[in-house]
């Protein structure tokens, strides 16, 4: 076994066992499994299509593509099953495009989860744009500030909500600490909602 796979995994397991507090780089995080939980509760569970009031239809945890990567349609429907399998591919493909626009930035694990949530919400591309990503490149990275500007992504259709308040408030926990409370699944709509979020 080569060096480079060898230190990965001995950094994983010391940071895993808690020994130390490390901060990895992206390409060697993943988003961790209350990461994953925080997100659907966040997102809340559909089973059936419907509009998130901006016109867009989503269904399951957040998706508004179907499977085969078309918009999710009215009518659309899935099961808590084949909505969590969705979820996770949808988490991997934010977490890939976070990892090319960010590149070489070390982050704690709790800094990568609120990022991810953050970007599965607003979407990858919106993310990468982000004044927090430019925080984050600067040399030296400016953790505190790109944890800062999680709380400004709480608009939708140009005005503040209180659900996307909550959940960024939730996200800065966790970026600045590692600690947030369990999300609480939105009301709004029944089961649960997406709101698709517009840049501030």
């Amino acid at each position: 076994m080569s060096l480079l796979p060898r230190l990965f995994q001995s950094a994983r397991r010391f940071a895993q066992r808690g020994e130390a507090k490390l901060r990895l780089l992206p390409v060697m995080l993943a988003l961790s499994a209350g990461g994953l939980v925080g997100i659907g509760l966040h997102e809340g569970y559909r089973g059936q299509a419907y509009d998130d009031g901006h016109g867009v239809q989503t269904v399951g945890f957040g998706s508004t593509e179907r499977e085969d990567g078309t918009p999710v349609r009215p009518g659309d429907k899935t099961t808590p099953e084949r909505a969590l399998v969705r979820l996770a591919d949808h988490v991997e493909k934010t977490e890939a495009a976070m990892r090319a626009c960010m590149g070489p930035v070390p982050l704690f694990q709790h800094e990568w989860d609120a990022y991810v949530s953050l970007a599965y919400n607003i979407g990858p591309a919106a993310f990468c744009r982000s004044t927090l990503v430019r925080k984050l490149k600067q040399t030296p990275p400016d953790y505190a500030a790109a944890c800062a500007e999680i709380l400004r992504w709480n608009r939708a259709g140009g005005q503040v909500l209180a659900g996307l308040v909550k959940r960024r408030e939730a996200e800065y926990r966790l970026c600045v600490g590692g600690i947030s409370p369990s999300p609480q699944p939105s009301p709004a709509r029944g089961e649960g909602a997406k709101t698709v979020e517009i840049a501030p």
